[in-house]
């Protein structure tokens, strides 16, 4: 490539050399580990994550941070060992947390700089990668079904993600969020939920369900992905708060692992939920 190569063009590069092996990585360990190799490999990406949310929470110390991640360790090799049917609270829990957010986010008109350590959003910071974590294990532990399930809910956040951008990027006039991610609208987020209810649709057809089990599931996908959107809205808020362009440089052209995961921190729980219902 040129040297005389646009920032864009370089970054599109970078972005898409990062999916190259990471998209591959990431189905492997969906599809070929056994679910308690599958909760090590995603207990080690919340990890990382963790060490990330340090930063939004202006944590900068280095024995904070470590204190941080051996407790978010040790509360998910506690809920290893507990009996499954005691984590739906915890995923209860996440998803009304997110419903409260999908009332707050939208009526924000002004985000202030923050300044200083925010102890309480370590809090939050547990509350969301925890749930995230039991969300996609109490996927992957349904007999025979489960790693495609954990897959289907991947490959529903990356149609929902392409469908807002290019759906946005053709029609989008009228603003999302524009005090918290000016970049988002309307069209894109309405492109999304489309995307989602294909998606859907295969998922229902993939599971040969009757034509009232297709419908719920389009319309789980359509509210999951209504969910993503406010996951990736909370990310740019406390971005923006720190005035942050990117959780971390990790992944180059995408940024940090939190940048990559912002949506489905706040979609595997409904999903979960809703698949383990719909299945049972």
């Amino acid at each position: 490539m040129s040297d005389n190569a646009s920032p864009a063009s370089n970054n599109l590069r970078r972005r898409a050399q990062t999916a190259l092996w990471l998209a591959p990585l990431v189905v492997g360990a969906v599809l070929l580990l056994p679910t308690w190799a599958f909760a090590l490999f995603l207990g080690a990406a919340m990890l990382i994550a963790a060490w990330e949310w340090c930063g939004l929470a202006g944590i900068d110390g280095q024995a904070a941070r470590r204190f941080y991640l051996a407790f978010i360790a040790a509360t998910l090799a506690s809920l290893w060992h507990w009996s499954e049917a005691s984590w739906s609270p915890l995923l209860l829990a996440s998803l009304i947390w997110w419903l409260a957010q999908s009332l707050i986010i939208p009526r924000i008109q002004r985000v202030e700089p923050v300044a200083g350590s925010r102890p309480m959003l370590l809090i939050t910071g547990l509350l969301i990668l925890t749930s995230t974590w039991v969300a996609l294990l109490s996927l992957h532990r349904i007999a025979e079904l489960g790693p495609g399930l954990v897959l289907s809910l991947l490959i529903l956040m990356a149609m929902a993600d392409s469908a807002a951008y290019f759906v946005g990027r053709r029609w989008g006039r009228a603003k999302l969020a524009p005090a918290v991610s000016p970049g988002k609208t309307r069209a894109g987020a309405y492109g999304a939920l489309a995307g989602a209810a294909f998606v859907g649709l295969l998922i229902a057809g993939w599971l040969g369900l009757a034509p009232l089990g297709v419908l719920a599931i389009a319309m789980l996908c359509i509210l999951v992905a209504m969910l993503s959107i406010i996951g990736d809205l909370y990310e740019s808020l406390l971005k923006r708060q720190r005035q942050l362009k990117d959780s971390s440089q990790l992944l180059p052209g995408h940024g940090g692992l939190l940048d990559r995961i912002d949506s489905l921190t706040a979609a595997a729980p409904l999903y979960a939920l809703g698949m383990t219902w719909a299945l049972t």
